[in-house]
């Protein structure tokens, strides 16, 4: 009898399926957080190009950091400033896609367990689904 590798059920290496489904999480996770430091890089290069009194400037800098600091609010004044390409949206773009990662790893593990046919595992994974949304619908900063 071999011994399974660590954080591995005994099925694990067994089900080509759970393979499948654990390269595609994966690769999901690593191309979000690739992603969105892409476009935190990008936005803050185009920041910088589009604001060079900021690298001269520290008052400027400290205006562009400042807590009252202008960025877009709503999904609307967001995507009018990506069409306009200014940088601080393309920051903000890539904040929202790191966000986004984990949240979008949850549904797509929803249709793993289903794919997989765990039913128990796929209601779990459905209710935190529904409950990072609710939070997310919920949530406000003050």
């Amino acid at each position: 009898m071999t011994a399974q590798p660590s954080g591995l059920a005994p099925h694990a290496e067994l089900d080509p399926r759970v393979r499948t489904v654990e390269l595609a999480i994966s690769n999901l996770l690593r191309g979000g957080v690739a992603a969105s430091l892409l476009l935190i890089v990008l936005g803050t290069v185009a920041t910088f190009a589009q604001h060079p009194t900021y690298l001269s400037q520290s008052d400027e800098l400290t205006r562009l950091t400042a807590p009252n600091a202008m960025f877009p609010h709503t999904l609307g004044d967001l995507a009018a400033e990506l069409r306009a390409l200014q940088g601080q949206a393309i920051v903000l773009l890539g904040l929202l896609v790191l966000i986004a990662t984990p949240i979008v790893r949850v549904a797509v593990s929803i249709l793993a367990f289903i794919y997989q046919g765990d039913r128990v595992y796929t209601l779990i994974t459905a209710a935190v689904l529904c409950l990072l949304l609710l939070s997310l619908a919920l949530g406000k900063i003050e």
